[in-house]
């Protein structure tokens, strides 16, 4: 074999490790920070790269767990006004019942789980559409997180309060400079999820049913439980995010979240999900996302109003989908 052969052969190598789709997506994340940095120099600032890391942290752990019922060829649209539900509720023990802020985590993150499961048991056995399912169930928690907020914005307890402790969790000072820990969470749950997706029984029967239910059936294993168990998982990083969305912001405010979902979504498919089931990766989600959370912090240091983040994603999403459309038919040929 010749040098360029080898070399070729090589860099193809490399490319199928990372998978295909997730090194292109990765090479779009370098090329937008590159883009940004060069036409404006307010964005090479450590404050800006610290709001986008805010802003990732709450979209990417709920891409994280809508990562599970996508595969299995559902959807998951309840986990933008759950995320604001979760933290309303918790928030409104802490704030108005003097609850301490451990025991609010806690409950908003029961309070996510039971809504993963309903979500579950309306799609696995109910047999509900996935898509009409969490819809109705959106609009549930987005009127329960009103309820329990008597339609007021809560405040957690700020970082110098007490109880303020959890916000810790997620950034801290130290000689004047805010350090990202939640970034190290983050990656931390990734690692954890790809293993349980690629290494678990959970994460191997999610796949078995985005790619054919009726043979995961057939083989015996109990599809019902294990789709359940995607939409519960799907609620729990809901409820994660929840937490992360009340250390990084000031004030929740009821009646939001709508659209947050499909940020997590999208940046999921960006980063490798098939539309159709069965194919994907955490960690390609979490890539996708960084695409979608610099697109929303870089494009108005160019200029370009946030509505122009919305038609860009729209497009990239159009691509991410052909590219999966593509990959179908051409395993379909072979």
């Amino acid at each position: 074999m010749s040098k360029s052969g080898a070399a070729n052969s090589q860099n193809k190598s490399i490319v199928s490790k990372l998978g295909g789709q997730k090194f292109i997506v990765l090479l779009v994340v370098v090329a937008l920070i590159v883009f940004f940095s060069v036409i404006s120099p307010d964005f090479r600032k450590y404050t800006t790269f610290m709001s986008i890391l805010d802003y990732s942290y709450y979209i990417a752990l709920m891409a994280i767990g809508v990562t599970f019922p996508l595969i299995t060829g559902g959807v998951d649209l309840s986990i933008g006004t759950g995320l604001i539900c979760y933290s309303l509720t918790g928030g409104y023990l802490i704030v108005q019942k003097g609850w301490p802020v451990w025991a609010g985590i806690i409950v908003a993150l029961l309070l996510s789980i039971v809504i993963g499961c309903f979500n579950g048991v309306l799609v696995a056995i109910m047999n509900l559409p996935p898509f009409l399912a969490t819809l109705c169930t959106c609009m549930i928690t987005r009127g329960l997180g009103s309820i329990f907020s008597n339609n007021f914005g809560i405040s957690w307890p700020t970082a110098d309060a007490p109880g303020g402790w959890f916000r810790s969790i997620f950034k801290i000072t130290v000689n004047g400079t805010k350090i990202p820990l939640g970034f190290l969470w983050v990656l931390l749950l990734v690692a954890l999820m790809a293993f349980v997706l690629n290494h678990t029984k959970i994460g191997r029967y999610t796949i078995a049913i985005g790619s054919n239910k009726e043979a995961t059936i057939l083989s015996g294993i109990n599809v019902k439980f294990y789709h359940i168990m995607a939409y519960v998982i799907s609620g729990f990083f809901a409820g994660l995010a929840a937490i992360a969305y009340s250390a990084v912001f000031s004030t929740v405010q009821p009646g939001t979240g709508a659209g947050f979902e499909l940020e997590a979504i999208g940046g999921a498919i960006i980063g490798g999900v098939s539309a159709s089931g069965g194919v994907g990766s955490v960690e390609g989600s979490l890539i996708g996302v960084f695409v979608i959370c610099l697109l929303k912090t870089g494009l108005p240091y160019i200029g370009l109003q946030a509505n122009w983040q919305q038609i860009i994603t729209g497009v990239v999403l159009i691509w991410a989908v052909l590219i999966d459309i593509m990959k179908k038919k051409k395993e379909k040929v072979v």
